[in-house]
């Protein structure tokens, strides 16, 4: 699977904002200590998500081998100041960071109640043909999670929240992002209530221009002056699985690195 970008969610086909909450700001109190410094791209890597922090969830680098832009200086967004929702989109940093990271968590199939089928097709009992269908659809419908950290200096982290609460507002009939000369289209961004985690969040689902409307979600959460974001997309919900079509980020992940953040 290629890097969670832009360039997956409309490739798979030929290719305003609502009134929820979608920011939560916790009660002020004291912030722990490494969030509320400016970060080193090798510390953020020692604060960002692994495989052992989340149970059921392989975590490991996003692949790079096809993704939509090798730099947020290659995305262009003909609306500008929607550019920080292609930026979470894509696993960039958000802002104008100091520092970043990311890395891409899967579920794992083998981690869910329907088990891998051992015998042939021909030799199973019609309870084995349909634990098997369901370890398929176990597989397909995984979520996959683009996860990032980026750390910023003075008050960066708090204007980077501000930039994308007014893109998710400002940017409610689509956008589009280009690179490489290849333009993915988006045509709604709607607002969706965030988890609350950090001193601040927020989360929105974008629908994709293209067959069957496909929605992603992501969330974004200031810890101190570190901000993560979390973008996830299922592959069956983009193949119109009614089954799987209603999922979000999931909250492991963001319960799992808002842990490690302190």
């Amino acid at each position: 699977m290629s890097v969670l970008s832009l360039a997956l969610v409309t490739g798979c086909s030929d290719s305003g904002s609502d009134s929820g909450s979608g920011k939560d700001d916790k009660a002020a109190g004291k912030e722990p200590a490494a969030a509320a410094k400016t970060l080193a791209k090798g510390e953020l890597e020692k604060l960002i998500i692994a495989t052992a922090d989340v149970k059921g969830f392989k975590v490991g680098p996003a692949d790079q081998s096809d993704q939509f832009a090798s730099s947020k200086e290659e995305i262009k967004v003909v609306d500008e100041k929607c550019a920080p929702l292609a930026y979470v989109l894509t696993g960039f940093a958000p802002g104008d960071s100091a520092s970043y990271v990311n890395r891409m968590a899967q579920e794992d199939p083998t981690a869910k109640a329907s088990a891998s089928p051992t015998k042939d097709l021909e030799d199973m009992t019609e309870e084995e043909m349909e634990d098997a269908m369901n370890s398929i659809t176990d597989a397909l419908g995984s979520t996959v999670t683009l996860v990032s950290l980026s750390s910023y200096e003075g008050d960066g982290a708090k204007e980077t929240m501000s930039s994308l609460s007014a893109a998710i507002e400002g940017c409610g009939s689509g956008f589009t992002a280009t690179a490489k000369k290849e333009p993915q289209k988006f045509k709604k961004v709607e607002s969706e209530k965030a988890s609350g985690n950090g001193d601040e969040s927020l989360a929105f689902a974008v629908t994709a221009d293209s067959d069957g409307d496909p929605v992603v979600h992501a969330e974004v959460a200031r810890h101190g002056n570190t901000v993560a974001t979390y973008y996830s997309i299922s592959l069956a919900a983009f193949a119109d699985d009614a089954k799987v079509s209603d999922y979000d980020v999931p909250a492991e992940l963001i319960k799992a690195q808002t842990a490690k953040l302190g």
